[in-house]
């Protein structure tokens, strides 16, 4: 088993990014490009990551009609990027059409509930009476992606495990909300650290400010690799 991390390039323009991640050089080579830096930079970041040999995380959870979601999928894959992500509650519809339309080699990634929610905005946002059991409603939106034909499933590791042991293999899992157990969780309601990622089953982490906003990135970077390293030996 081999886990991989991707740093998440939420900064503000095509300079930044690229300042990171020729600083990080050879400590880090599979970056996510989220709605921010692509709106900002647009897909020359793409192609400028792509030019220094690394690997592209286009995470701009597609949601639309089908049609409109294939033709980004296919957008996306013909930017070379290696994965892109729409999100699974967009119905089964969509999620077949973006399969079909992403290339061998661009996995479509199914987001399930954002770890900034928890399970009283679960509810209030999809008009539920109480509180809703957010690993359930990660499971059932895991089951769709299967039935889709998905190969990935973007979830917290809260709820990884689970997802893991219901589907086994059948998804590849990318774990967002990476924290250092001394780390401020910001903006996020559900984190874990790297290793509890590696023990729920994740097969890609996702790192944002963590390592972007640390004193020294490549030394955050070194400690992130050595974690999950750690954890995988257990």
């Amino acid at each position: 088993m081999n886990v991989t991390p991707i740093v998440a390039l939420d900064v503000k323009s095509l300079g930044a990014a690229l300042s990171l991640v020729e600083r990080l050089d050879q400590a880090a080579r599979y970056y996510k490009v989220g709605s921010e830096l692509f709106t900002r930079a647009g897909p020359e970041i793409v192609s400028a990551i792509r030019a220094r040999q690394c690997e592209v995380f286009l995470d701009l959870k597609f949601h639309d009609i089908p049609n409109t979601v294939a033709s980004a999928v296919a957008a996306a894959a013909d930017m070379g990027v290696a994965m892109t992500t729409v999100h699974a509650s967009g119905g089964m519809a969509m999620l077949r059409a973006a399969v079909e339309a992403a290339s061998p080699e661009c996995r479509v990634v199914a987001v399930s509930v954002l770890t900034s929610l928890d399970a009283t905005a679960v509810a209030a946002s999809w008009g539920r009476s109480s509180k809703v059991d957010v690993q359930e409603e990660v499971l059932r939106l895991a089951r769709l992606a299967v039935d889709a034909g998905v190969g990935g499933f973007v979830c917290s590791g809260h709820e990884a495990a689970a997802v893991r042991t219901e589907l086994g293999r059948q998804l590849l899992l990318v774990v967002p909300g990476i924290r250092f157990s001394e780390g401020a969780s910001h903006d996020q309601a559900r984190v874990v650290t790297p290793a509890d990622a590696v023990r729920a089953g994740a097969d890609y982490v996702v790192v944002g400010r963590a390592v972007t906003a640390a004193a020294d990135p490549v030394e955050a970077m070194k400690r992130l690799s050595a974690e999950l390293n750690s954890a995988l030996k257990e």
